[in-house]
């Protein structure tokens, strides 16, 4: 018997209800829970953008500054089959991506190693947290130019930006997920003899991979805000180059229409990693939302 079968008052079923029976009015409401969820979504998106849409064309905004939704589409759909003024839109989107993509992977596996690690040594803890909390005080825009100023226009400095806002979240997560870690799992696994490494990697990680998962579904997007940033500070491709060259020259429709380019990448990133977490947590009880 599924979760979403405790949601299901008993009093709704007559006596002898079959548990097929009850398994199938529980799929039924977790179907029409999903239909709700899934119009409230588009009705709120439609809504959104219409009353945008009617406020630029009625002049109760200015449509100079704040563009319209028809007039976005326009300029996506130019980019798309056109390009940009700087080349073929793709080719900024697939720069963008590979400096968010990799430095989200060295970030993220950083983030996980050394947090990991000092979580499971108290006086190594002592001695470097001083030193990550004053990097961490840092504003990661102002690390932009140092980079790009040391390593130059291309893709290195977007990476280590990228890297630098992965980091310090995945760490942080790591880091907290280890000292939560259950104590009486720990005990027992120790009871068994089980040596430090075993106890790290059989007890300790699967213990604190809520944490981690929960740093990597925001870290993502915090890595593609280091590569904008940077490419917005100097660089000859990306989509933080079409922002900038749409601030240059007023565009205000360009610069939404990156906008809306990067929110569909981050939210299709979301999913994936949405994905890949079901995948490797199927042990975990899915969420209390998931199951009313």
């Amino acid at each position: 018997m599924t979760d979403a079968t405790i949601n299901i008052s008993a009093a709704n079923f007559r006596p002898g209800t079959s548990d097929a029976e009850i398994e199938a009015a529980a799929a039924k409401a977790a179907v029409n829970r999903r239909r709700t969820v899934l119009f409230w979504r588009l009705a709120i998106l439609v809504v959104f953008l219409g009353s945008w849409e009617l406020a630029g064309r009625m002049a109760w905004i200015d449509p100079f500054f704040y563009a319209m939704p028809s007039t976005i589409a326009g300029r996506l759909y130019e980019w798309a089959t056109e390009g940009t003024s700087e080349g073929p839109l793709w080719y900024h989107l697939y720069v963008t991506m590979e400096e968010s993509v990799l430095g989200f992977v060295t970030g993220s596996v950083a983030g996980i190693i050394i947090g990991v690690a000092l979580g499971r040594n108290r006086m190594a803890a002592d001695i470097f947290s001083i030193y990550i909390k004053l990097i961490n005080s840092i504003p990661r825009v102002v690390l932009a130019p140092i980079f790009i100023m040391i390593l130059g226009l291309g893709l290195a400095s977007k990476v280590a930006l990228a890297f630098v806002m992965v980091f310090f979240v995945v760490f942080h997560n790591a880091f907290q997920g280890v000292r939560e870690a259950d104590r009486a799992m720990i005990a027992n696994a120790r009871i068994l003899g089980a040596s430090d490494w075993q106890l790290t990697r059989q007890v300790i990680v699967p213990s604190a991979m809520s944490w981690i998962f929960a740093s990597l579904h925001v870290s993502f997007g915090f890595a593609i805000i280091g590569a904008i940033v940077g490419e917005f500070v100097g660089s000859r491709f990306g989509i933080g180059l079409l922002i900038n060259i749409a601030k240059g020259s007023f565009d205000a429709a360009g610069m939404y229409a990156a906008i809306v380019i990067v929110m569909v990448v981050a939210l299709g990133a979301e999913y994936l990693m949405t994905l890949v977490e079901n995948r490797l947590a199927k042990w975990r009880p899915q969420p209390l939302h998931e199951t009313q």
